[in-house]
């Protein structure tokens, strides 16, 4: 009787058949692929090898009939370049032996294996397109037999039909969470984020999407090559344990910074627009930094909008994790495309935030400048002339008071205009610039804004190693300022028109604060001098 006319057992054939096609998630198909595999033919172990046509290789495998000791004993998942294993993929046709271990193309069988020796194993198509292998091995009561063969054949192209439809949810699925990730960063990234922070948004969301070790944002160097400058791991969140090596604790540390050489064959493909998709960064010979050894597979895609290079996205994998897929590698290019749009975007309206605040930042100072100091100006004037007039030496002092008072309110309405004037995000070129942000950062520590007082023309007078001296001693008197209980006021005087003890000139910086100190009950005042 021949193999096709052999009657076949239906009722548990269309069990399993029904079963394979019962749920649409991809891992639990072929799971219960192989599963159903065993249970049919009554083999005691089974496995379905799912392969790469590229590369003919296996790049997943899912066994069934081993228990966990076995599967650690057995060790990494083979390549499937060579044995039976790999017979199948070069030759993807039935294959039934008595004994697998008396046929020559058998080998690579790890110490740590369990003997086997009955051989069953057919390739399943998805499609017309290769997909991978079931292997089943051990028939129970026997040798398997053409009926087995027939049941497995009729079960493989089910399972094709099953296979195809879980991996067009599959692809369904990955598409929805990687425009909806995309939706999410140009949400986050329109509400104002620091650059930086951006930076950090896109390599962290793509990570997770992309199911990576690292998340990492590469820029231009002004010599051409490429710099790290935002990563983002795996250890920055609870992610689900991975079999393959984990990555050293520091390695976002080590990554910050790294720079590809120009002349990296990966960079021109990087700078000309093109993605770069690696299969072992530890291997690849375009690989050049030394975190290479961290890594396996890598997808390398440039962030590009309006023909003009941004960065770049690298999304790598541990070692020994399998390799992206096309459909990955799409999702993820189509991604990069949409958060470099993002980030143009939100570096735009950053700059209109920005024009905005300088805008606003220099009407106050041309109203304060026109209105307040100009009056304050007259106000000064009507006192002078009225104590002229007036020769009581009682009001002459107290008009010579408010004189003195006007004279210091215009002084620090002046220093005002001066800090409005300066770009905030920038740090400051001059003295007086430096002086109020040494200024401006004691009040964020002691709780006070020191007022600043500056007399002559400080900015064209003081002198570099002069400004120096006066900044680290600024600093040293706010820092005891703020060491210090009670204080309520601090008050910083910078003179340009000082003259020093020896006659020459001079800038004079003088701290005063009213913290209580055991040396002094009054305040305590700190003075220095510079030649100029």
């Amino acid at each position: 009787m021949s193999g096709t006319d052999l009657p076949l057992p239906l009722v548990p054939l269309l069990d399993a058949v029904l079963g394979v096609g019962s749920d649409l998630e991809l891992h639990t198909t072929l799971q219960h692929i192989v599963e159903s595999a065993t249970e049919l033919t009554g083999a005691r172990y089974g496995a379905l090898g799912v392969i790469d046509p590229a590369h003919g290789r296996l790049t997943d495998l899912f066994t069934a009939g081993l228990t966990e000791d076995e599967r650690e004993r057995i060790g990494p998942l083979p390549d499937g370049r060579s044995g039976l294993l790999g017979a199948l993929i070069r030759e993807p046709r039935p294959l039934v032996l008595d004994d697998l271990t008396a046929d020559p193309r058998s080998c690579g069988v790890p110490p740590g294996h369990p003997e086997m020796h009955s051989f069953l194993g057919v390739p399943v198509h998805v499609h017309d397109e290769a997909f991978g292998n079931l292997y089943l091995t051990e028939k129970r009561g026997g040798r398997f037999t053409d009926e087995d063969l027939q049941l497995l054949r009729v079960l493989a192209s089910q399972a094709g039909i099953a296979i195809g439809n879980a991996r067009l949810y599959e692809a369904a699925r990955q598409r929805e969470r990687w425009i909806d990730g995309a939706a999410a960063v140009t949400t986050a990234l329109l509400t104002g984020e620091p650059a930086a922070d951006a930076l950090m948004t896109v390599a962290e969301k793509a990570r997770i999407l992309a199911n990576a070790s690292a998340g990492v944002i590469l820029q231009p160097t002004e010599q051409g090559g490429m710099r790290i400058v935002a990563a983002a791991t795996a250890e920055d969140t609870d992610d689900p344990p991975s079999t393959a090596p984990a990555p050293s604790p520091a390695l976002q540390n080590d990554l910050i910074g790294t720079t590809i050489e120009p002349g990296s064959a990966v960079l021109e493909q990087l700078l000309g627009g093109e993605p770069v998709f690696i299969e072992d960064s530890a291997t690849d010979p375009r690989m050049t930094t030394h975190v290479r050894t961290n890594f396996g597979p890598s997808m390398m895609l440039p962030l590009q909008a309006d023909g003009r290079l941004i960065g770049t996205l690298a999304l790598p994998r541990r070692r020994g994790e399998r390799a992206y897929t096309s459909v990955e590698r799409l999702l993820a290019t189509q991604f990069a495309s949409q958060a470099a749009l993002a980030l143009v975007l939100a570096d735009a309206q950053q700059s209109r935030q920005r024009l905005a605040v300088f805008e606003d930042r220099d009407r106050i100072a041309r109203d304060l400048h026109d209105l307040v100091v100009q009056r304050l100006f007259a106000t000064g004037m009507m006192l002078e002339s009225t104590r002229r007039r007036d020769a009581s030496p009682q009001v002459g002092s107290t008009l010579d008071q408010a004189v003195d008072e006007l004279e210091s309110t215009i002084q620090e309405v002046r220093t005002a205009i001066f800090a409005l004037q300066q770009p905030p995000a920038d740090a400051p070129t001059t003295f007086r610039g430096k002086v109020l942000r040494e200024t401006a950062g004691a009040a964020a520590v002691v709780g006070v804004q020191p007022s600043v007082h500056f007399s002559g023309a400080v900015d064209n007078r003081v002198t570099d190693p002069a400004a120096g001296h006066l900044l680290a001693a600024l600093r040293r008197a706010l820092a005891g300022a703020s060491r210090r209980p009670d204080v309520t006021r601090i008050e910083v005087a910078v003179d340009a028109r000082a003259t020093l003890p020896d006659g020459r000139p001079g800038v004079r910086l003088t701290v005063y604060d009213d913290g209580t100190s055991d040396s002094a009950d009054q305040g305590t005042t700190t003075t220095w001098q510079a030649p100029l």
